[in-house]
């Protein structure tokens, strides 16, 4: 975990517009920079995360788009309406991820980065808590998702998400 870079905007800008390149042929709702490093002064691992909305009628076209283009394909890695593509290099490093417009986890992905940048009581301390459990030996991603549950929640809190759907997230996150 690094201090945040402004960097890190640029690197996705770039990103997003090769994206909206190799996928010229296929109706994209959005390209979203999400994940810590989407929020200006949360540390985070220097690897962007980028999500690629789209509806569901095109999410095939968008996979073969993405493969020609030359990310390779990862499937759905346990979250329905989500696919995971990983970049053959490495400038800069990032995860992009198709998701279905509107489905809960393309919502939270949002939430929680929307919050984070309006608060910055709530990014500090996510930030800090991110810090603690990285610290921690032996951790792995499980317990790291898990260990971020609670402050999660109280960014979902102050977010425009339900409580059902609030309720949901915790389910998954905290490996129930």
């Amino acid at each position: 975990m690094v201090a945040h870079s402004p960097e890190w905007a640029r690197q996705f800008e770039l990103v997003a517009g090769e994206l909206a390149t190799i996928l010229a042929g296929v109706p994209v709702n959005a390209i979203e920079h999400v994940g810590s490093t989407s929020v200006p002064g949360l540390p985070a691992k220097p690897v962007l995360d980028v999500d690629v909305v789209v509806q569901r009628e095109t999410v095939t076209s968008a996979i073969r788009a993405l493969e020609c283009g030359g990310y390779i394909h990862c499937g759905d890695l346990g979250l329905t309406d989500r696919v995971a593509f990983t970049a053959t290099d490495e400038r800069p490093s990032r995860n992009v991820y198709l998701c279905v417009a509107d489905t809960l986890h393309l919502r939270n992905h949002l939430a929680v980065r929307d919050v984070l940048r309006a608060r910055s009581d709530l990014r500090d301390r996510y930030g800090a808590v991110k810090q603690q459990l990285a610290r921690k030996p032996g951790m792995t991603i499980d317990r790291y998702i898990a260990g971020k549950s609670a402050v999660l929640q109280e960014i979902l809190a102050v977010s425009t998400l339900t409580d059902e759907e609030r309720r949901r997230i915790l389910e998954v996150t905290a490996g129930s």
